[in-house]
């Protein structure tokens, strides 16, 4: 862990809250560690992860040069990361794809029940798929995801094009992409979404993500299906700082709450290189 503390996600363990993110290796490559935090005031950090939670995949995977994180959801006794796999390009710099690790001592580790990607290539998603969130409502789990539409040459190389889809599992692990587009571009300028992170308040569905143009910023949407969203960007509640480390670029949110808090963590400049920040919603 040299650099990054990317893609912050959020898991209450008793009275501390565990946040797991994803720190570089000295060749850049991502893997899933954890710290756990007291959110008192001040915030305190109590421990770190001492080796990765999940590590890079077997060579030649999905998954063999990088692992980031995405989201963790409980399940029965054990737990679920979603997170998103990389591997190296030729024409392109990089491939992406969601995958599925499973621990069942705690979170302390996570293995992977399959070695393939949730989210196969298909006319739906034809070239890439990432940062999975997902929520499970009445036995069907439901996942918001990053998905490639394209990529395109400009003068400092190819350019990915990203919008936001749906899919839906019986279990989890066997997913269906229904094709369906939540999120895309608002104008000419804009080219690409990162990680969502949905929240449901009573029967709405609330959307926090990131939205670039030349850097990202966060965005906001709602629903009342988790399906047809409206984007009310100027909701999203944060804007980048006059100075810092998020003064030219906020990304990843994850917004949670805590005894009658509502919290949001996210990334500010270089994806996550300047670190983890913490905002509190106001009154």
């Amino acid at each position: 862990m040299k650099s990054h503390a990317a893609l912050p996600t959020v898991l209450r363990v008793g009275a501390v809250h565990r946040v797991y993110f994803s720190g570089r290796d000295e060749k850049g490559r991502a893997r899933v560690a954890f710290f756990e935090t007291d959110l008192g005031a001040p915030p305190r950090i109590l421990r770190v992860s001492e080796r990765p939670a999940l590590d890079l995949g077997a060579l030649g995977a999905f998954d063999d040069s990088g692992v980031t994180t995405s989201c963790v959801v409980e399940h029965e006794s054990g737990l679920y990361l979603f997170y998103t796999g990389w591997s190296l390009g030729v024409t392109v710099p990089f491939y992406l794809a969601a995958g599925l690790a499973v621990s069942d001592d705690g979170g302390a580790t996570f293995r992977r029940p399959s070695i393939a990607p949730l989210l196969p290539r298909t006319e739906a998603d034809p070239y890439l798929t990432a940062s999975p969130w997902v929520m499970v409502e009445q036995g069907l789990w439901r996942m918001w995801y990053v998905s490639g539409s394209r990529w395109e040459h400009v003068p400092r190389g190819p350019r990915h094009y990203y919008d936001i889809r749906y899919a839906e599992s019986p279990d989890g692990r066997s997913w269906r992409s229904t094709g369906r587009v939540c999120l895309t571009y608002a104008h000419a300028g804009e080219h690409a979404f990162a990680r969502p992170c949905v929240v449901k308040d009573g029967a709405l569905y609330r959307m926090w993500y990131a939205v670039r143009g030349e850097r990202y910023r966060l965005g906001y949407a709602e629903s009342a299906d988790g399906l047809e969203w409206k984007r009310r960007d100027e909701l999203a509640g944060l804007e980048p700082a006059s100075e810092g480390f998020d003064s030219e670029m906020l990304c990843y949110p994850c917004v949670f709450d805590a005894d009658g808090t509502r919290y949001l963590l996210y990334n500010g400049n270089d994806y996550g290189r300047t670190g983890i920040g913490l905002a509190v919603q106001a009154p």
